[in-house]
């Protein structure tokens, strides 16, 4: 131990250490990533790729969901406060980025179906001086299953590729710090020599590769987990937003 210390130090009061190695760290991150091998700068480019789409997709989400949370508000107070589907049917174009409205029609087209008579028309269903049956309950049911499974789907396209980039980014950079210490150590092979002013620069354009892997990864990681709970969380409102539509359908047409 006394040994390596002796040694540290002489490599650190060395005349031409220390400038050799300002020369190799000189520039910074950036030097670094202009003088490092073509392979090394195609990892932190793909990587670089993967960070940028991730976050597009990341910031896309967001808004998209703040867009649904707030129509899906406004679409469950006029669906409560109104006493007629036709009612709600007539604001589902102005929130139609709420997965509520896909379902509600998706229901209403089914009551429609089911209790259309030849002689009443479709826009007086919900009169209250007839009192149409429903042929199929079962029917409605798997109507708004369907349609609460495909707004899930629109839910969370996209979202995959989060995923997708915190699983795969860490192993790229992985790839290219491997690599990049190959290299190192061939340059020391070449000019056989374990002098830190030339081994260190190698070694930190390397270790670039797993921090650009890393910096891709950890948004990627925290946003597909809250994503993902926000889908869940939707998911469960549709559920009940079904279950809601079928009591009234059951109550009014059965």
């Amino acid at each position: 131990m006394r040994n390596f210390y002796f040694y540290a130090q002489s490599l650190l009061q060395a005349p031409g250490v220390v400038e050799a190695s300002e020369e190799g760290f000189s520039g910074g991150v950036l030097g670094l990533l202009l003088r490092s091998s073509l392979p090394s700068q195609v990892v932190i480019l793909i990587l670089c790729v993967f960070s940028v789409v991730s976050w597009a997709v990341i910031l896309l989400k967001l808004t998209q969901f703040q867009s649904i949370q707030r129509q899906t508000a406004s679409f469950i107070e006029v669906f409560r406060r109104s006493s007629k589907f036709s009612n709600v049917q007539s604001v589902c174009k102005a929130l139609a980025k709420s997965p509520l409205t896909g379902v509600f029609q998706a229901g209403y087209l089914e009551l429609n179906t089911q209790l259309r008579q030849p002689d009443i028309p479709t826009h007086q269903l919900d009169a209250s001086t007839t009192r149409p049956m429903l042929k199929n309950f079962d029917a409605l049911d798997r109507a708004l299953l369907r349609a609460s499974i495909i707004e899930i789907s629109k839910l969370e396209r996209r979202v995959p590729f989060l995923a997708t980039t915190a699983s795969i980014t860490p192993f790229i950079g992985l790839l290219g710090t491997v690599w990049g210490i190959i290299i190192a150590f061939q340059g020391i092979g070449e000019t056989g020599s374990t002098n830190l002013a030339i081994v260190a620069p190698g070694i930190a354009e390397a270790l670039i590769a797993t921090a650009a892997g890393l910096f891709a990864a950890i948004p990627a990681v925290y946003f597909y987990n809250h994503l993902t709970q926000k889908v869940k969380e939707m998911a469960t409102v549709l559920d009940d937003f079904s279950l809601e539509f079928l009591s009234i359908a059951e109550s009014n047409f059965s």
